[in-house]
C-alpha cells in the first residue's frame, strides 16, 4: 500500500488531549484548591491520572503553556466546570476548538511524522488549512 491512513485526531488523543487536560487539571488544583478526586470527577477521569498530570509525569508532550490563544480557552471550560452544569455540547465545543488552536500552531506535526515517516510536515498542513477547507465546503454547499 502507498499511504497509511494515519487520522490527525488519533494523534491528538495521544498527545494533545493529555496536555488540555493537565493544563486543565493543574489549574483546577492549584487556582480553585480543588482536591484530586474533585478534579478527577470533574474531568472525567481518575484521580491517578490527575496526579500524574499535576506532577507532569503525562500530559505534557506538548507545551501549550505559553501559548496565549490556548488559556482563555481553558480559563473557558474551567468557568463552565465551575460556575454551571454546563451542557456537554459547550465542553466538547470548547474542547475541540482548543484542540484545533492547538494542532494550526503546528505542535502536533512531529508526532505525525512519527507514526508515518512518509508524511512530509512541509506538504501536508492538514490541521492548519482545515478550518479553511470547512469554510470552502460551506460556501460551495450554500451555491
Amino acid at each position: 500500500m502507498k499511504n497509511h491512513l494515519i487520522i490527525p485526531c488519533e494523534i491528538a488523543v495521544k498527545s494533545v488531549v493529555p496536555a488540555i487536560r493537565a493544563a486543565m487539571a493543574k489549574e483546577l488544583v492549584e487556582k480553585y484548591s480543588l482536591k484530586q478526586n474533585e478534579v478527577a470527577e470533574a474531568l472525567g477521569i481518575s484521580q491517578s491520572a490527575v496526579s500524574k498530570y499535576t506532577r507532569q509525569v503525562r500530559g505534557h508532550v506538548i507545551k501549550i503553556d505559553d501559548i496565549e490563544e490556548i488559556q482563555p480557552l481553558i480559563d473557558n471550560m474551567i468557568n463552565l466546570l465551575m460556575d454551571e452544569d454546563p451542557t456537554r455540547a459547550e465542553i466538547l465545543s470548547l474542547f475541540c476548538q482548543t484542540c484545533m488552536t492547538i494542532r494550526k500552531k503546528v505542535l502536533m506535526c512531529q508526532f505525525c511524522q512519527k507514526t508515518d515517516p512518509k508524511i512530509k510536515m512541509e506538504e501536508c498542513r492538514f490541521c492548519v488549512n482545515y478550518n479553511q477547507l470547512q469554510n470552502e465546503k460551506g460556501n460551495k454547499e450554500k451555491i
